[in-house]
């Protein structure tokens, strides 16, 4: 169901191309639209200026008062063929001189005293509603000392403006069509162009929980979405990937809970089958209490975990001698190495700012497993040392067998182990090294294991951190 007032991409496109194309020929018709009208004010003008220059030709040759009797006909005769003229000549007494036959002229016109004309012609409209465009100005007679008499001339510009009527409905009908066409058009393209977008949906409507190995085909799909579908592709590989870690961890925990879950029911079981010795309950009882001690640091381990997933563990920073806390740790594994027949050594020094304690647990955790695939007379080796000027680094290197590249990018995942057939026969259950990733992660560091040609190193990354940085 769509959300109220949440509008398509198809419709805004669609409606952005009918603006786009009714402004474009809106702002073009209205430039046609001035252009015509000034090229008919510049016609009428032409005409208006050359009866004006006419008239002022017929006055001036005008020498006696008596001979303005004859210029109504002169001027008539000159206005003959020219429909929509109308030509006035008013004394400086206000004497009507000449004044063509149903001609109306304003009262403004009339009282123009400049011997040029109006620099803008006047435009009325006639008692009959007929507009008309006019100009006049003053023009001398050739009669000695006499007084200019006003010119006013106007001509008909119904028609002009009949047209331009026309021109503006036309020019509204085109563009209103030309949106909807360009709208509709516009629609189909979009619709077209989305089409890829709306198969990327129906893939990914049809990746399930089953089927999180099936990917967006990017091969078909325009050049603007194979980011999209790449980064969607990308999104399904994590997601099958934490499935995949899911299950795992489901099925992992459930068998490390089973065996001693069940070992604790059977014993308890054959002890309450009949009498016992005081002797035998507390072996028995000893043996539940060491099934029960190693459940509850797998709880504790997989509780920790947890708070590490969700950003809960939180370092107390502060200045750490990775070299002491090292040799710390090799002191408490000495023993283990002469009894087995391996070498353990301490090379490097470093200062790191991080948690002291959640430092040193991954570290034993590294010397642990280290110890756990060393054979006897092989050898252990922690080296320190500083990457640059802003990274500690602590590799613990064993030999040994190479592990299988293919179980490299696994090593820290939760109860993963190399060799399953040893699982039940090793001390830890198979967190410890989840746990040194976590712990790393949580001062920002990085966890790497590289093995090759009998010798396995296990690599921590950690910033120095703001502590050594206001030292």
């Amino acid at each position: 169901m769509k959300p109220a007032g949440r509008r398509s991409i198809t419709f805004r496109l669609t409606l952005l191309f009918a603006s786009a194309s009714a402004a474009v020929l809106l702002v073009l018709g209205l430039l046609i639209g001035n252009l015509v009208e000034r090229h008919f004010d510049e016609q009428d003008m032409e005409v208006l200026q050359g009866k004006m220059e006419l008239t002022r030709h017929a006055l001036e040759k005008i020498r006696l008062a008596s001979d303005l009797q004859a210029l109504p006909q002169q001027l008539d005769d000159s206005l003959v063929g020219h429909h929509g003229l109308a030509v006035a000549v008013v004394a400086a007494s206000g004497q009507t001189l000449f004044l063509t036959h149903g001609g109306e002229f304003p009262q403004a016109l009339l009282a123009n005293t400049s011997d040029t004309p109006n620099a803008r012609p006047i435009i009325w409209k006639a008692k009959d509603g007929v507009p008309l465009r006019g100009i006049s100005q003053t023009v001398r007679t050739g009669i000695e000392d006499a007084q200019p008499v006003v010119v006013a001339v106007a001509t008909d510009i119904s028609h002009h403006e009949h047209f331009m009527r026309s021109f503006r409905s036309t020019l509204w009908s085109v563009v209103v069509l030309a949106a909807l066409i360009t709208g509709l058009l516009g629609w189909m393209a979009v619709r077209r162009g989305l089409a890829p977008l709306h198969a990327i949906k129906r893939e990914a409507a049809a990746i399930t929980a089953d089927r999180l190995h099936s990917r967006l085909p990017t091969e078909a799909i325009p050049v603007e979405l194979v980011d999209l579908a790449d980064t969607l592709n990308q999104m399904l590989s994590r997601l099958e990937d934490s499935f995949r870690r899911l299950s795992d961890f489901s099925s992992d925990i459930a068998h490390e809970l089973r065996t001693p879950v069940s070992t604790l029911l059977t014993q308890t079981q054959v002890m309450l089958s009949r009498a016992r010795t005081v002797d035998e309950y507390q072996d028995v009882l000893a043996s539940n209490a060491e099934e029960l001690e190693r459940m509850g640091k797998m709880i504790a381990d997989m509780l920790f975990l947890a708070k590490a997933d969700n950003d809960l563990v939180v370092p107390h920073l502060e200045t750490v001698d990775l070299r002491a806390e090292a040799e710390a740790l090799a002191s408490f594994y000495e023993a283990l190495a002469e009894e087995n027949g391996v070498t353990l050594t301490v090379e490097g020094n470093a200062t790191a700012g991080g948690d002291r304690l959640m430092l040193r647990r991954a570290i034993g955790n590294l010397l642990s497993n280290a110890f756990g695939h060393t054979p006897r007379g092989g050898y252990v080796r922690v080296r320190i040392g500083v990457q640059g000027d802003r990274i500690a680094t602590i590799a613990v290197e064993n030999s040994g067998e190479a592990i299988p590249p293919e179980h490299l990018p696994r090593l820290f995942d939760r109860f993963f182990r190399t060799d399953p057939s040893r699982q039940r026969l090793a001390e830890g259950v198979g967190l410890g090294l989840a746990i040194t990733r976590s712990l790393i992660q949580a001062h920002g560091g990085v966890a790497s294991v590289r093995s090759a040609k009998g010798v396995t190193v296990f690599e921590l990354q950690i910033p120095l951190g703001p502590v050594l940085a206001h030292a």
